[in-house]
Parts: C-alpha cells; sequence; structure tokens
C-alpha cells in the first residue's frame, strides 16, 4: 500500500505501526521512572524504524499486489513472523524470562486470545500497557482485514451470506481500481480506525467514571474492543469499578456480535437494524436462555441450603450469569465479580462445559470474536429448520426472499463445511497436545481456548485452572500454531493451498 507516495509491503506497514506503538510504554515507563523498561521499548522502537525505512526502500521495485490473495498469505505471515518482533521489547524489560515464552505472549495478544504465561504482579506498568496494546492493535488488524482481504475473497463468514459467491462480474477500469487491495486497505483504515480507536476512548472514560484506575481502565477497554481478555489485574474480580464498570463493559459487548453495530453510519433506523440482525437475535436468544437455565440451577441448588429467598443473592446470581455468558459468546473472557456469588449461592460448581460451548460457537463476522462465528450457526439452524419444515409439509415454499433463501441453501453447506474443519481442526490440536503429556480434560479446554481466541477459558472451563505457564515448550509451540489457526480460520489456510484460487 502507499503511504506519503511510497509503497510499502503489507508486513513493513505492520513493523512501522509496531515501533511507534512501543513509544507509548516507553513513555509511561519515563514518567514513572522506570527508565529500565523504557530504554527497552525506546531502543526497540528505534531499531525498528530504520529497519522499516531499509525494507521500504529495498522494495519500491516490487509490484504492488493486485490480488487481495497476496495480503492473505502476508496477513497469515504476519501472525506468524510479527509476534517476533513484538517480543523484543517485552523480553528486554522483563529480563529473567525467555524469548519463546515473550513469543508465545505476544502471539497471543496479536491473535487477541489473551493466554498469558506471566503472573500479573511479576509486569511492571509499561509491559502490561504493551500486551493491552499489542491485543488492542490485534483487533484493529481484524477489522481492517476483514472488511478489505476477507469480505472480497468471501472468507471469514461472508462466506455465508454473501450474494455474489461464485459469480463472474464484468467490470470496468475504474470498477477494478476502485476494488484494488491498496485502496482497500487505505479505506478501511481510513473508516475503521477512527471508529474503533473513538469507541475505545469512549468506554475508558466510562470506566474511569465508575472509579476505575487509569490504567486498568484503559486495558479493559482496550481488551473489550478486541475481545482480548487482558488484564492487569488478572480480570473483573480485582478491579475496582464494580457493577457499574461491567454495565458499560456489557454494553460494548454488542461490537463482538454484529459487524454492522460500527460498519453501518448511525442513523434514527440504527436500533431497528441491529434488532433485525441475524447474529445478534441469536445472540439474545442464546444468552437469555442460557442465563435463566443457569439461574434456575443455583435457585434450585440455594433450595438444599433454605436459601432461594435472598433476594440480594439471587440478583448477583442472575447478573453474574449474564454478564459472564455474553463474555464468553464475545470470546472475551471476562468473569464477572458475582459469578462467585452463584456459586456461594447454590453451592454448585462452575459449569465450565457451557462456557467452553459459547467460546466455540463465537460472535459476529467480521469483528474480533473469533469461534466458528453466529452466522454459521444461524445458517445451520435455518436449514434444519427447513428440513423438518418440509418433512410436515413437502411441497411448501419457505419466505425470506433470495439472501434466505441462499443461506438456508449455499451458506448451511459452507457452514457446516467450516464446522466439520473446525472439529477436525480441534480433534488435532487435542491429540498433539495429549502426546505432550496433558490428559483429555486439559487438551479439550485448551484447545477450545486456542481456536475459539479465548485465553482466559482455561481458567474456568476445567475443573482444575490451567496454568499456561506451567506447560511445556512443545504444548507452547502447539498453542501457537492453534491461535493463529483460530484466527485467520480453516478455510483461509486451505484456500491458500488450492490452486485454483491464485488464478487471474
Amino acid at each position: 500500500m502507499k503511504v506519503f507516495g511510497l509503497r510499502l509491503p503489507l508486513f513493513a506497514v505492520l513493523v512501522g505501526i509496531s515501533a511507534l506503538a512501543m513509544l507509548i510504554p516507553a513513555s509511561v515507563a519515563v514518567v514513572q521512572q522506570d527508565h529500565a523498561s523504557g530504554r527497552s521499548f525506546f531502543y526497540s522502537a528505534l531499531l525498528l524504524c530504520i529497519l522499516t525505512l531499509v525494507a521500504v526502500f529495498a522494495t519500491q521495485a516490487i509490484r504492488p499486489a493486485k490480488s487481495a490473495r497476496t495480503h492473505l498469505a502476508g496477513l497469515i505471515a504476519a501472525y506468524l513472523l510479527l509476534p517476533v518482533v513484538l517480543a523484543v521489547p517485552l523480553a528486554d524489560s522483563i529480563g529473567n524470562t525467555r524469548v519463546f515464552n515473550s513469543y508465545f505472549e505476544m502471539v497471543s495478544a496479536l491473535t487477541t486470545t489473551g493466554a498469558s504465561v506471566f503472573d500479573p504482579a511479576r509486569l511492571s506498568d509499561a509491559e502490561h500497557l504493551w500486551r493491552a496494546l499489542v491485543g488492542w492493535l490485534g483487533g484493529l488488524l481484524v477489522w481492517v482485514t476483514a472488511a478489505a482481504v476477507m469480505a472480497p475473497l468471501n472468507l471469514g463468514g461472508f462466506e455465508v451470506s454473501s450474494e455474489t459467491q461464485d459469480r463472474r462480474i464484468q467490470s470496468n477500469k475504474s470498477q477494478i481500481l476502485a476494488a484494488a487491495p491498496e485502496l482497500r486497505l487505505r479505506r478501511a483504515i481510513g473508516t475503521l480506525a477512527p471508529v474503533y480507536a473513538g469507541l475505545t476512548g469512549v468506554l475508558w472514560l466510562l470506566q474511569v467514571i465508575a472509579g476505575e484506575a487509569d490504567l486498568p481502565a484503559l486495558a479493559h477497554a482496550m481488551a473489550v474492543m478486541s475481545t482480548s481478555g487482558i488484564s492487569p489485574t488478572g480480570g473483573l474480580a480485582g478491579a475496582q469499578g464494580g457493577l457499574l464498570s461491567e454495565v458499560f463493559i456489557f454494553a460494548f459487548f454488542l461490537f463482538a456480535l454484529s459487524h454492522h453495530a460500527f460498519g453501518d453510519r448511525l442513523s434514527p433506523a440504527t436500533p431497528g437494524r441491529l434488532y433485525q440482525d441475524r447474529e445478534v437475535r441469536l445472540a439474545i436468544y442464546i444468552v437469555v436462555v442460557l442465563t435463566v437455565l443457569l439461574f434456575l440451577r443455583h435457585w434450585l441448588g440455594a433450595l438444599e441450603f433454605d436459601d432461594q429467598a435472598n433476594i440480594g443473592a439471587a440478583l448477583a446470581a442472575l447478573w453474574g450469569g449474564l454478564f459472564t455468558l455474553m463474555s464468553f459468546l464475545s470470546t472475551t473472557g471476562f468473569v464477572s465479580e458475582f459469578w462467585s456469588v452463584a456459586r456461594d449461592w447454590s453451592g454448585l460448581p462452575t459449569p465450565g462445559l457451557l462456557l467452553v460451548a459459547l467460546a466455540l460457537t463465537g460472535g459476529g463476522a467480521a469483528t474480533t470474536a473469533g469461534g466458528i462465528k453466529l452466522i454459521r450457526v444461524y445458517a445451520l439452524y435455518k436449514h434444519g429448520r427447513r428440513e423438518l419444515s418440509k418433512l410436515t409439509h413437502p411441497h411448501s415454499v419457505a419466505a425470506g426472499g433470495r439472501l434466505g433463501r441462499r443461506i438456508r441453501r449455499e451458506g448451511a453447506y459452507i457452514a457446516w463445511v467450516f464446522f466439520m474443519l473446525f472439529i477436525l481442526s480441534m480433534a488435532g490440536v487435542m491429540v498433539a497436545l495429549s502426546l505432550t503429556g496433558l490428559d483429555f480434560e486439559q487438551a479439550f479446554v485448551l484447545a477450545a481456548a486456542a481456536l475459539s481466541t479465548t485465553g482466559p477459558l482455561a481458567a474456568v472451563g476445567a475443573d482444575v485452572p490451567i496454568a499456561y505457564a506451567s506447560l511445556t515448550d512443545p504444548a507452547k509451540a502447539v498453542l501457537i500454531g492453534a491461535m493463529i489457526l483460530g484466527r485467520v480460520e480453516t478455510l483461509a489456510l486451505i484456500a491458500l493451498f488450492n490452486p485454483g484460487f491464485w488464478r487471474i
């Protein structure tokens, strides 16, 4: 893509942005008189800026990419190689850690997984801010590439509802130039980056108003918008914002359920349009039904202790369930501080398998959420409902229009293919983790956490919390591959190995 008249490779752009981002934790470290961390981030930023300039001038003669397929290959390479660059200041700042652990941390942050091998008390404020900032930039990368790369290639969930799938459209020269990958990237960055930053700033301000400290408020705002779940306090249980902070965060989970929440211009018809959105309606239905069932489970458990009339505990259990279920459906992974109140009220253990299922379901297409995605689940549901209807009325004609028919037919077929690929990928990751010495439950939870990009799932998805720091290097290497696979999705990788995919 071109910047100031210079032609820049995608990877060089990402490295340059990373170098400039390192100046932020460097400034925080200097203000807090943490000069060792400040030097690590500043010198790393200076070195990377020089290397970026060298790469820019060395690649000016290279012809620009004429297809989004090239950017897709570059994106996958970036998830694998860019964390090496991002891990340099973190490893140097911490000092007493291995580079491999820092690399794991940066892959987890960049893919918005949020799995951490470091204890929160071990890291300084600058290091915590760097983790949160990398996760936030990873979320922005997802937004931009979804609009500029995945959408033109009918990947990332767009293949389910796109009406231009498998069509050849004749375009004139101006239309071809308007659809050039470089122009799409610039347009996506110019449109989405201000919205992304503005929403993060609003949530940060609301967190501060709720009583949260500055750094945790900023980190949590970044974690919610990027669905990374990265927290300098180890989660919301150690935060100071309380119920009001969780209410503000809950409202911003909407941006992980549908790209129409931020991709469309605001108008008086926006609330109605969001309510009619298939992904939002399905998410509301899932969360409400499961919250009621979970509340009834806790209420029946409280009968044994004759405490079912405790209104305060009942409301806390209701809110704790609602917030936590929505958090894991969006693949953020924040646990409400009232989640433990529900367990104490009923005496029942945490339903970890339910949270795993929600994380695997995932949020909306073209959002920062991971998992299978709601639009694919919706397509499978509509297809199943239509097939059951045809058993009773074989000659009936279903409503829904042209788009509805596509979702029930071609969309459901592609969704089923992706679902099977996802299950096979999860089985492969579980087998690989089992070979490293983990038991079935640990392998299952870690595979689900990596492929759905929901790192905090390891702490609540199993009967005994799983610490990433206790894993062996082979297990961490498997999780690194699984996190990248979960972020770019299996269909995208298969498309790269399809010869027909690269034909002009």
